[in-house]
């Protein structure tokens, strides 16, 4: 079995699509692909929707994406060839209690594909991938603890400038990596998807 992470420094610069794509390009690892939310303060857990509640009943929502077209981003990976496809919210900084449900999930996939940056605290993957863009300036923490684990970095070509606008991070923490370009509308490459099965065929149990 191998475990793909896919993450980034911020929201919309093209992760889900990343992930979309490479079970697309990829579809003979029959991937499960989970997605993880965490929710800040006034968040609640069970619907992704704004409110008050506060309980602990609503620190963790697990649900299974039945639908290809409900227009979700577990619903693109279904799309795109997933076998399974599986959207997990918890509370932020509360990860750590969906993990014996997420282990459960992987433990009956045959391969596993996941959107996440935190995921990397309670788990090894095989290969993480990290989606940065320079004309964004918001950089998560998540992304900034983990940006010297990934094993490549995806650069998104977005005509925005190619000087980083992150403040409080060095380019040297990526400059030794491998590093793809990747553009919208789907935001890979030949190289990448070639880099990736390289790296994933080292382990023999990979199909």
């Amino acid at each position: 079995m191998a475990i793909l992470v896919v993450g980034g420094h911020s929201r919309n610069i093209g992760k889900t699509s990343v992930v979309a794509s490479l079970i697309a390009r990829l579809q003979q690892y029959h991937w499960t692909a989970l997605k993880i939310t965490q929710y800040g303060h006034g968040f609640c857990t069970a619907n992704g929707e704004p409110c008050d509640c506060q309980t602990d009943d609503h620190t963790l929502a697990v649900s299974e994406e039945r639908s290809r077209t409900s227009g979700t981003d577990t619903a693109r990976f279904l799309a795109s060839g997933a076998e399974r496809s599986i959207w997990v919210r918890t509370r932020q900084g509360m990860l750590a209690e969906a993990m014996p449900r997420i282990r459960k999930e992987l433990a009956l996939a045959e391969n596993a594909i996941l959107e996440s940056n935190s995921i990397l605290q309670f788990l090894k993957p095989d290969l993480y991938l990290t989606v940065l863009d320079a004309g964004t300036a918001d950089f998560k923490d998540s992304a900034r603890l983990f940006l010297d684990r990934a094993d490549a970095v995806l650069i998104r070509a977005t005509g925005r400038g190619l000087i980083p606008q992150w403040k409080g991070i060095s380019p040297r923490l990526v400059e030794d990596k491998p590093q793809f370009v990747i553009a919208p509308p789907d935001y890979m490459s030949d190289d990448v998807v070639s880099f990736v099965e390289q790296r994933l065929v080292k382990d023999d149990s990979v199909v």
